[in-house]
């Protein structure tokens, strides 16, 4: 994935995550994947995206 487009894509990945709050993020990830065509070898990058998001909006504001 070039920069940009992996910025993008980790952009709209965190809105979604924050959308849906899945409970299971690599198959969230993988249904992304499949369903949005991106190129193979990210899904544990992404996966570890997803948690990290997830974190955050569990923990409580600062």
């Amino acid at each position: 994935m070039s920069k940009r487009s992996h910025n993008e894509v980790q952009e709209s990945l965190r809105e979604l995550t924050r959308i849906f709050r899945p409970k299971d993020p690599r198959k969230f990830v993988k249904d992304y994947i499949r369903k949005y065509r991106i190129t193979g070898g990210y899904e544990d990058e992404l996966t570890l995206f997803v948690e990290r998001e997830l974190i955050k909006l569990n923990s409580p504001a600062s």
